[in-house]
């Protein structure tokens, strides 16, 4: 069995996804973003925006999240306002900036779809959405620590 190549072959592709939008996006004069940043526009896009929830999504914790929102804010892409219906929460939202910028990765990202579509050929591309969409069933918990390790 070849596990060790999965979470390899699962990384490498999406480094090549993200490579791709990241060079399409560059190449029509954005400025450079960090694949944390990248992630968090894409949360966004998806509806999921107060940073607790983001920081969840994406497996990394609140600060980690609230540091690379506020650098997004610095880039004029994101604004953090309270959240209206529970003050007690913040949430994040695209600029006009942001919004523009999140049209043109959703291009990008249609092209490269096509692209490795086409490479795959349509039936392929198909059969890997519905893998890796399909309920691979709860993750492995962490077993306690034998007795007598530290």
């Amino acid at each position: 069995m070849r596990t060790n190549q999965l979470i390899i072959a699962l990384f490498q592709r999406f480094c090549w996804l993200d490579e791709g939008l990241q060079s399409r996006l560059h190449d029509r004069g954005w400025p450079d973003i960090s694949r944390p940043q990248s992630m968090i526009m894409t949360n966004i896009a998806s509806g999921i925006v107060r940073p607790s929830d983001i920081a969840r999504n994406l497996g990394v914790s609140r600060q980690a999240i609230h540091s690379t929102i506020n650098q997004m804010v610095r880039l004029g892409v994101v604004r953090l306002e309270v959240d209206p219906r529970d003050r007690r929460h913040m949430i994040v939202s695209l600029t006009e900036l942001g919004a523009r910028m999140r049209r043109d990765a959703q291009r990008a990202m249609d092209a490269l779809t096509g692209q490795l579509a086409e490479k795959l050929g349509q039936d392929r591309f198909d059969a890997l959405l519905e893998a890796l969409e399909a309920d691979w069933g709860d993750n492995i918990e962490r077993q306690p620590a034998a007795a007598g390790r530290a």
